[in-house]
């Protein structure tokens, strides 16, 4: 009942955007852009790096992007895929130059963001920028993009720009399918590969036309560091799950990991949603400054690698039982991952049968838990069955034993 529940939701938020989405058809010749973005190559694999937003928000400089790259390298997880150095709001000045340019801040960015480019490149990384669909951006500091997209495109493609994250404030309620394929376009004609990340906060369901835009579309609005906010995102994102692949992937918003609003078992929970569900995973805390715990957490390559999986299909909820869940999808090699979520406060016991999985009954299975580094001596047949303490989960990789 509660399948088909969803399925309904899900037809008449589709039915909701058809209007929207012929507009889109007919006044732009977007398929032509959105094959040159997969020719361009971006986005493969959903994207990993940093950005600034949920620790520092508009408390940023130049020192600050540089010395977490610094970081990214010396702790190693550049080298685990976390590539891009992504700058957030507030770093240009609040009016553009004669010409209608953006101007980096003069205080906190006064050696140019083409300067840290440089910077960041030496180091092996790729950096990202931040503007908005709209004539401001969501600080109201600095001014947004709308009317000024090939001119902006441009600029950031002559600064060696990587990703552009392009947010939805001050838009005078303009239909985001009318704003944001512009600066799609006019990145594909500066000539260079520039990751497009759309943040419209799925307001108008990006998921059903951001394919053709650009390569990631946030599917909830902003994320916060409570447990409440977290899951309801990964939830809200998982109603997308069919629309997300290699090219363009869901978005619910950048990772809270490390920011001390929760705890360490459910930042676990955090980081495996994420992953399984081949969401970005864009670090959200001062990376100059890890805790142990944090790093095990973010720097977790076999959870790293679920979410990296060529196959890149996102794993979707597949069993329910009060606050007792089961997530599954497949991977390359034939392997399916599995995340077992306890989401209540009480000590639970959670059973994922190989028909919630779309197993062969009586397969026999070799169990990898991804968090406890373990592979089972047994073999598994028919079901897994953990406990595990309230709000925290196990992950596992089943393979097929010949």
């Amino acid at each position: 009942m509660e399948k088909k529940v969803r399925l309904v939701k899900m037809l008449l938020m589709m039915l909701i955007c058809v209007s929207a989405w012929i507009s889109a058809e007919s006044t732009d010749n977007i398929d032509s852009y959105r094959r040159l973005l997969l020719e361009n190559g971006l986005g493969a694999t959903p994207p990993m790096g940093w950005n600034s937003w949920n620790h520092f928000f508009c408390d940023i400089d130049e020192t600050i992007i540089k010395e977490t790259a610094d970081a990214l390298v010396s702790t190693g997880l550049a080298e685990l895929g976390y590539k891009y150095v992504n700058i957030d709001d507030c770093w240009a000045e609040q009016e553009r130059d004669s010409e209608g340019y953006l101007v980096p801040n003069k205080k906190t960015f006064p050696s140019g963001i083409k300067a840290l480019a440089d910077y960041i490149h030496s180091k092996g990384l790729k950096l990202g920028i931040y503007s908005d669909a709209g004539f401001q951006t969501c600080s109201n500091k600095m001014p947004g993009s709308l009317g000024y997209e090939q001119k902006d495109a441009d600029t950031f493609a002559s600064w060696d720009i990587d990703y552009l994250k392009y947010d939805n404030c001050n838009n005078n309620y303009t239909e985001p399918t009318k704003r944001y394929p512009p600066m799609s376009q006019a990145l594909i004609k500066t000539g260079r590969p520039i990751f497009f990340s759309l943040c419209e906060w799925g307001e108008m369901h990006p998921a059903f036309w951001g394919a053709k835009l650009g390569n990631s579309w946030r599917t909830t609005t902003d994320i916060s560091d409570t447990w409440d906010s977290m899951i309801s995102r990964a939830d809200q994102n998982e109603g997308y799950a069919n629309f997300s692949g290699p090219g363009g992937w869901n978005d619910p918003d950048m990772l809270e990991v490390g920011n001390g609003g929760m705890s360490h078992k459910q930042y676990v929970v955090h980081f495996s949603l994420w992953a399984i569900s081949k969401a970005p995973l864009l670090i959200g805390c001062d990376v100059r400054d890890l805790s142990n715990n944090t790093y095990k957490i973010l720097g977790n390559k076999e959870v790293i690698d679920v979410n990296q999986d060529p196959l890149g299909i996102q794993a979707k909820k597949v069993k329910k039982d009060g606050d007792l869940e089961v997530w599954a999808g497949p991977l390359s090699k034939s392997r399916t991952v599995v995340l077992l979520l306890n989401r209540s406060v009480i000590r639970s016991t959670i059973s994922a049968y190989w028909a919630d999985l779309g197993v062969p009954a009586d397969t026999s299975m070799e169990v990898r838990d991804l968090w406890k580094h373990k592979t089972y001596d047994k073999a598994f047949k028919n079901q897994l069955k953990f406990t595990m303490e309230g709000r925290s989960c196990r992950m596992f990789i089943l393979k097929p034993l010949s």
